[in-house]
């Protein structure tokens, strides 16, 4: 959830040495950092759900799963991002300690304020990452999932679940009702 830039511009260990010491969590895009702003109950309900439900089902799969205060690093000296959830079935992040290098799966709750970055810098970013198969981003304010998922061709292509549907991730090949992930929600009226 980016807020606003401090334009500040650093190299990435710069960064992750700088924000140790700040108050609030910063992503860093192309050098500079960008404050982030805090979600609503619904937004974290609903990160909350999908990333419990993952935890349970990829409970001793060796397969790791984060959310919120875990960043993404794009690259070495790429951005760090912080998604709502992130998978990482890759050995190489077992002991990850400051951030995830290797995610399949990524998970973004949209907000009004965050939406047309999570589909575009954001999802921009994410797709240098080379392990990364699946995209997800979820709609905090209605029934909504839309799943780019990465085909064998290496094509992202969109899939939409709605009201009723089950959704499956193919990256980590869970499948759940949409309403796992809307359990406790209340939308905004």
């Amino acid at each position: 959830m980016v807020a606003s830039s401090d334009r500040k511009y650093m190299t990435p260990q710069e960064y992750l040495e700088w924000e140790e010491r700040q108050d609030i969590k910063y992503e860093y895009v192309n050098g500079e950092v960008f404050a982030m702003t805090s979600g609503t109950i619904p937004h974290t309900t609903i990160a909350l759900n999908l990333a419990s439900a993952l935890k349970s089902y990829l409970r001793g799969s060796g397969c790791r799963v984060n959310m919120a205060d875990a960043k993404v690093g794009v690259s070495e000296n790429g951005s760090l991002q912080y998604p709502d959830v992130v998978v990482s079935c890759d050995e190489r992040d077992r002991q990850a300690i400051k951030f995830i290098q290797y995610p399949c799966l990524i998970v973004e709750v949209l907000s009004p304020s965050t939406e047309a970055y999570d589909r575009g810098g954001k999802f921009y970013q994410y797709r240098r990452i080379q392990t990364l198969k699946e995209y997800v981003l979820i709609d905090a304010e209605k029934i909504s999932v839309e799943c780019f998922r990465l085909n064998d061709k290496g094509i992202w292509e969109l899939h939409f679940y709605d009201q009723g549907d089950e959704v499956h991730l193919t990256s980590v090949d869970f499948h759940f009702p949409i309403s796992l992930v809307y359990e406790d929600v209340q939308f905004p009226r």
